[in-house]
């Protein structure tokens, strides 16, 4: 009997599982590289903070640098892509370290900011300088 009362408690539970937060938000490419002194900058993460004016905010989309120093953003769990708007973007703080630019691992520090339109990014180059 009190498995049966118990029934519907758990099946609302389960149609809850997720509510809202599961929405897939507009994903756009964002492709690229970065390149210290010329060279691929490489065996690091690259990360793109959304201002507090993008609408999503639940996650900062993020990439592992190549060996050309190539990456392509992801957005967790969504995939690749992210929601178009302002982003700042940083380095790995021990990436930023190991070339000496601490600042390029900071938000409120780094000098890159990227504007990511409805179209996407193709060919975003990023030169730690």
């Amino acid at each position: 009997m009190v498995k049966m009362r118990l029934l519907p408690l758990i099946l609302a539970l389960l149609a809850c599982i997720g509510c809202g937060s599961s929405e897939k938000p507009k994903l756009v490419a964002v492709v690229g590289k970065v390149s210290f002194e010329s060279k691929p900058l490489t065996a690091g993460n690259i990360y793109f903070h959304p201002s507090a004016e993008n609408s999503y905010q639940k996650d900062k989309p993020s990439s592992v640098l190549q060996l050309d120093g190539g990456f392509t953003i992801k957005t967790f769990p969504f995939g690749e892509g992210v929601p178009p708007g302002t982003y700042k973007v940083t380095l790995a703080p021990e990436l930023a370290n190991r070339v000496k630019k601490p600042e390029y691992a900071n938000p409120e520090k780094t000098p890159w900011q990227v504007e990511v339109p409805d179209s996407g990014l193709t060919d975003l180059k990023l030169e730690v300088k």
